[in-house]
């Protein structure tokens, strides 16, 4: 499966990337400052077992996020926990190259993947949550059509400290 725009390919995780930068940026405390990762180190062997699980896995569509013109492997996005009963996944969004930060890449790669949740799934929510303190990922949200449902008190521990998180939804891709 492959979806693209102007500056972006989404294409399935492959292998191959398990041995390129997508190890590295779950061992970067920066990239992982909002996320489950850096707390042990990331392995490139850990990644390949993580390509082969979501590969074959009917709950989980991953994705690489390809500069085009560069044809650069600058992050992962996914459509997780998916439950076909409830027409319900999770949205998710790591770009690990700092470069590519604040530049629009990821609203592009968001907009590519929920067009593909909604229309070719056809799922009936998306949903996603982030800690209170994570400003970019909640102006995404926004920007993409997410309204917050709420906060969850303490849900995200991170460095020895508890976060709240705020969650997101959109409904039939819309708010």
């Amino acid at each position: 499966m492959r979806l693209e725009s102007d500056r972006v390919l989404l294409r399935e995780l492959d292998i191959k990337d398990a041995y390129g930068n997508y190890p590295a940026w779950l061992n970067d405390k920066e990239v992982c400052r909002y996320n489950s990762h850096g707390d042990i180190p990331y392995t490139s062997e850990m990644a390949k077992e993580y390509i082969e699980f979501v590969n074959n896995s009917n709950k989980h569509c991953v994705f690489a996020v390809i500069d085009k013109k560069k044809d650069l492997h600058i992050g992962n996005i996914s459509l997780q926990n998916i439950n076909k009963k409830n027409n319900s996944a999770e949205y998710a969004i790591l770009i690990g190259e700092k470069d590519y930060w604040g530049e629009g890449y990821g609203y592009e790669a968001s907009k590519l993947l929920l067009d593909f949740g909604f229309g070719t799934l056809k799922l009936h929510r998306i949903y996603c949550g982030t800690p209170v303190t994570n400003k970019a990922m909640q102006k995404l949200a926004i920007k993409l059509g997410f309204k917050k449902e709420g906060i969850a008190k303490d849900a995200f521990f991170k460095d020895k400290k508890y976060y709240d998180v705020v969650l997101y939804r959109l409904i039939n891709g819309y708010a």
